[in-house]
């Protein structure tokens, strides 16, 4: 786990990518400028002999225990979707019920983002690998090394994308200016593209 100093004027989101063995947990400051700085990554990691309801259990003071420390002004979470494997979905989707739950709880609207949204708005390429993620999570937070398991990476990089989607309306004609405080970096610019061709 790491905990780093808090960030002022900014929006504080609290990403969490949902799961039962593992459940990352990571807190953004993210500035008007589109500057991102880490507060807070951990992982909640629970075994699968565990009975559910304990496993649940731990994930949701995981989840609470970020909420009361950090305060953050929102929620991220992974949306989920279907895979084959039926028991890790089933898993994924009690997991991130709790984070739903406690995230109303704490007053915060809570946004869900596909994984091809997250990879477009880190990478500015939605097949992105994994390792690519981690690697521009690290970049964008000026990190020395990639937050491991990739779990707390994942985790950041949801809240990054929400951040970076909250924080203002970017006219991504080619040359224009925004309305923002900044442009867009490209894989601001790319996600942002993509999520209006989907409208």
């Amino acid at each position: 786990m790491c905990e780093c100093a808090d960030s002022l004027e900014a929006m504080r989101v609290l990403g969490v990518d949902p799961g039962l063995t593992r459940c990352g947990i990571g807190v953004v400051d993210v500035a008007a400028d589109r500057r991102a700085t880490l507060v807070y990554v951990g992982v909640v990691q629970t075994p699968a002999a565990m009975a559910l309801e304990l496993r649940l259990l731990a994930v949701s003071h995981g989840i609470r225990a970020a909420l009361e420390q950090h305060r953050p002004t929102a929620m991220a979470v992974e949306r989920v979707f279907a895979q084959h494997n039926l028991r890790t979905v089933m898993g994924t989707a009690q997991a991130s019920g709790i984070a739903l739950a406690l995230g109303a709880e704490a007053g915060l609207v809570v946004g869900l983002h596909t994984p091809s949204e997250v990879k477009a708005a880190i990478t500015g390429y939605g097949s992105a690998e994994k390792a690519q993620v981690g690697a521009m999570v690290a970049r964008v937070l000026g990190l020395s090394e990639v937050p491991r398991p990739a779990d707390a990476a994942d985790a950041l990089a949801l809240a990054i994308c929400h951040g970076w989607r909250g924080g203002g309306d970017f006219d991504t004609r080619p040359g224009a200016a925004t309305r923002s405080a900044s442009a867009p970096t490209p894989a601001q610019r790319a996600w942002l593209l993509a999520e209006r061709a989907a409208r």
